[in-house]
């Protein structure tokens, strides 16, 4: 393993200052007046948004918010999430944010793990509380985010959320406390709570910084959500080099153009399916209209590279990283290679190994597991789950779970997942919690839940059910139960009924029968019957 060293052009702070504040104060002195961040329209300078987090940790603190504790967050891309981000960095409290698309059982699950002592959240996100039982929760207050529609009866524990307070002293977090605590979804259980320290994010922004040659003159734009890694990371990268950031409210193919154009962005962020979707509408001239150079665009396919690049002069960086690691694998631009994620970076390692942990030869598939010199450029474990974390982080490697290919020059190419994972539109859903608002249904009797392929070079969900005797349950009345209940991107899109699932002698779901046969022609698919989805 090599060692981490500063990257050209970038500032490599001192270890003791590898947290939001030093950072912040640091780089206000450097760059003054310039803008750092903007959600909407809203902005604020380097110069100001020590004072907007100073502030906005005032207001946490006059709530009785203090180290350690941690305050939920369900709120878009607009300048409230940042202001709440700033002043929980601020004051060494723990930032949850948490899917805007989060509902039901799993929304139970992350605000309980958690322990959250207060929940921050959009007035119009309100109904995703509605099969949250709030008395059984740790929560001691809620804040609204604008008014509620008309109709809508906020919680007995709710109020508006305060203006910004007094400016409170920074808490002067340690490199090693945690910022952040992000769930993401696990392949046979609850979602898992991933702890992120504050030196996480340092490097994060630090290697991506360096991969994507960002610099003082270059806009940041990103369309992904503040509340995932990816996102969270575009802020650290333009503090760390001296950049703007503008976060657009969400993705949309007809506005996407328009928005580089509006923003002025050098450097942009795409996601697997982004891309197809992108090239899947007519050519327009508004495709050459911006300034952007590149875009970081892991997990598309290698076929779309050139076809995007042709039409819109942005190119594609591929890499690979997750919530719990960093930007471990990924090379400079000039030096990529269609279809590979790249080599692994400066001050990581990274293996190939087979199912007894042996390393796999160059060429053969094997798991990814990673390790960093840095112990801080890491996660630090899963939340209040020490037998998960032990599985994770097993023998001083993380074990990703994800299936990889090294070839003999040392690039890496993504093959699939170990375990029965489900990736759509940029989020992991996890087969187990669909299945149990599937077995929630009084006419299931067992339910299997797995990927199949789509148009769009990306997972779909499939479920296939059996029913209880004498059931008349249909697709359309199971896809209405399954909306409140469960994010709008996990909703099944195929359901096949079944007599019986393939099962081993002890009567265990063999997925992979499944998932091998697939969609069939007894399945349903939900956007061939023009049935649409809420995502309220």
């Amino acid at each position: 393993m090599s060692a981490l060293r500063p990257s050209e052009g970038l500032p490599l702070f001192p270890a003791g200052e590898r947290c939001l504040p030093s950072m912040l104060r640091r780089q206000a002195a450097k760059f003054g007046a310039k803008t750092l961040v903007q959600a909407g329209e809203r902005r604020w300078s380097f110069a100001e948004t020590p004072d907007v987090a100073a502030r906005a940790a005032g207001r946490l603190a006059k709530a009785g918010i203090g180290v350690g504790d941690r305050v939920a967050l369900m709120c878009s891309n607009r300048a409230e999430f940042i202001e709440i981000f700033l002043g929980c960095g601020w004051l060494g409290a723990v930032l949850v944010p948490i899917n805007t698309a989060s509902r039901g059982a799993q929304l139970q699950h992350i605000l309980t793990n958690s322990g959250a002592r207060l929940l921050v959240i959009e007035a119009e996100l309100l109904g995703s509380l509605d099969f949250v039982e709030l008395d059984a929760l740790p929560l001691e207050g809620i804040w609204l985010i604008d008014e509620p529609r008309d109709g809508v009866s906020p919680p007995a524990l709710a109020q508006f959320l305060p203006a910004l307070g007094t400016a409170v002293a920074a808490a002067l977090p340690r490199p090693d406390d945690l910022l952040a605590i992000l769930y993401t979804s696990g392949t046979t259980g609850l979602s898992k709570g991933v702890c992120c320290p504050q030196a996480q994010y340092f490097w994060w922004g630090h290697h991506t910084a360096h991969l994507l040659d960002i610099g003082e003159q270059d806009v940041l734009c990103t369309t992904l959500p503040l509340f995932h890694t990816n996102a969270l990371n575009t802020f650290f990268q333009a503090l760390i080099a001296g950049a703007t950031a503008i976060f657009e409210p969400r993705f949309s193919a007809s506005g996407f153009w328009d928005g580089l154009v509006r923003s002025g962005a050098t450097v942009t962020y795409l996601l697997g399916a982004m891309v197809p979707i992108l090239l899947s509408r007519p050519p327009g001239a508004e495709e050459r209209q911006h300034r952007t150079r590149v875009a970081l665009a892991p997990g598309v396919p290698g076929h779309f590279l050139d076809a995007f690049v042709e039409r819109s002069g942005i190119r594609l960086l591929d890499g690979y990283g997750s919530t719990e690691t960093n930007f471990v694998i990924g090379t400079k631009i000039d030096r990529q290679r269609a279809g590979y994620m790249g080599c692994v970076c400066p001050g990581f390692a990274a293996r190939v190994v087979d199912a007894d942990g042996r390393d796999a030869p160059d060429g053969e598939p094997g798991e990814l597991i990673l390790r960093a010199d840095e112990p801080l450029a890491f996660a630090r474990g899963y939340f209040a789950a020490p037998d998960k974390t032990a599985e994770a982080w097993r023998g001083g490697w993380f074990h990703s779970g994800d299936r990889v290919i090294r070839d003999r020059d040392g690039y890496f190419k993504f093959v699939d997942r170990l375990k029965d994972a489900i990736r759509r539109r940029g989020e992991n859903i996890s087969s187990f919690e669909v299945e149990q608002v599937l077995l929630s249904h009084p006419e299931i009797a067992t339910a299997a839940v797995f990927p199949v392929q789509s148009e769009l070079a990306e997972d779909e969900v499939m479920a296939a059910i059996v029913r209880q005797p004498d059931s008349r349950l249909s697709e359309v009345d199971l896809i209405r139960f399954c909306e409140p209940r469960m994010p709008y991107f996990a909703v099944p899109r195929f359901i096949e009924f079944c007599e019986a699932l393939p099962a081993t002698e002890n009567g265990k779901i063999q997925k992979y029968k499944l998932r091998e046969r697939g969609v069939t022609p007894r399945t349903w698919d939900r956007e061939a019957a023009g049935i649409k989805i809420s995502r309220r």
